[in-house]
């Protein structure tokens, strides 16, 4: 019972601490800035891909094409949404410079409630009692995840060695990710994508951190640039696999998917390359496992039981909003209708307008 004391002491201690950073309280409002921005480009370019589809007569489930990328480059939605996606990056790159990963990167949860109360509005898909119980699994189980590794876990200088490890597991996971693409296209699904980008973003912000670090000490060398040639390339596969992610699943799946992986890719990078978690309790370990499974288990029901999925993949017209299974074909619940006026409110005309549209 006195170690159990002191252990808590000690983690209030560690809290004060943290939130007695001045740094820190620049890197959170950076943060949250930057998933704002995250919400409004990820509607914005799931509309631009939506749209040419529609232009080309052809899906672009199994991979964006030439004509796929020509058009959209030409979509003011498309070209808005990755101006906003830019803010979102800058705006997170600003807060690791100020703030640990492990505080920066859960932060990103956020845009997952805002890009899902957007595309309600906006698709008339009103969420489900099941659809609200896998957000509420995303987001609480990051949140629980990184606070257990933001308290537990120790920033470390990165060494050579374990950088090159960084680099040659990125460069693993970046093959295996591109052949199952090729292999399998024709079949994959949404979750593919978002699997194959929250993965690879994970080691990007990681490399992210690293390269901040390294210039703001001035260690600016072949590695260092390596680092920065890898953090490119693999914002450019993660970016694919996004958008390719767009034409098969709704914005706010996706950013359920990244929100999810990405930072639980970040922490294990972390806890297992980089060694900040050394001397935790074994308890420690069996949380992130048990968190990190609700919250990756939110991220499969939400695929699973999101209304729009569920709507677009019916032949019969259905009542949007529906699950497709008979418990959900009754009215709408009262907390739904709740959230789908409230936006109504916040959002009295959906702020997603494709000014090519009137000429069209």
């Amino acid at each position: 019972m006195i170690w159990a004391g002191t252990e808590l002491e000690d983690v209030g201690e560690t809290l004060v601490g943290a939130f007695q950073n001045p740094d820190l309280l620049l890197g959170i409002p950076l943060a949250l800035l930057g998933a704002v921005f995250m919400s409004f480009g990820a509607q914005y370019q799931h509309r631009g891909v939506a749209k040419v589809e529609s232009l080309t007569g052809s899906a672009a489930t199994s991979g964006l094409t030439g004509s796929h990328l020509r058009k959209l480059i030409s979509r003011p939605s498309w070209v808005l949404g990755s101006l906003m996606l830019g803010a979102a990056i800058i705006c997170q790159l600003a807060a690791l410079s100020f703030a640990p990963l492990i505080v920066v990167q859960p932060l990103g949860a956020i845009s997952l409630v805002i890009t899902t109360l957007l595309n309600a509005r906006i698709s008339g898909h009103r969420p489900t009692r099941r659809s609200l119980i896998a957000i509420g699994a995303c987001v609480g189980g990051i949140f629980v995840f990184v606070t257990i590794a933001a308290v537990f876990a120790t920033e470390k200088p990165v060494s050579d060695r374990q950088l090159i490890t960084i680099l040659l597991l990125m460069a693993v996971v970046a093959v295996v990710f591109t052949a199952a693409w090729i292999w399998l296209r024709g079949r994959i699904t949404a979750l593919f994508y978002i699997m194959a980008a929250g993965v690879i973003y994970g080691f990007v912000a990681t490399l992210a951190k690293v390269v901040i670090t390294r210039i703001q000490a001035g260690d600016f060398e072949w590695l260092t640039l390596t680092c920065l040639a890898a953090l490119i390339l693999g914002t450019v596969l993660g970016a694919y696999f996004v958008q390719t992610a767009y034409s098969s699943g709704p914005p706010d799946l996706v950013i359920a998917g990244l929100t999810v992986v990405d930072p639980i890719v970040a922490v294990l990078i972390g806890l297992i390359v980089l060694g900040e978690a050394t001397g935790a309790p074994l308890w420690v370990y069996i949380a992130f496992g048990v968190v990190g499974a609700v919250a990756v288990w939110g991220v499969f029901q939400l695929a699973r039981h999101h209304p729009q999925v569920v709507s677009d993949s019916q032949e019969l017209p259905i009542t949007r909003g529906s699950s497709g299974t008979g418990e959900d074909l009754g009215p709408p619940s009262t907390g739904s209708i709740r959230i789908t006026e409230a936006v109504q409110k916040v959002w009295p005309e959906p702020p997603v307008h494709d000014p090519a549209d009137d000429e069209r």
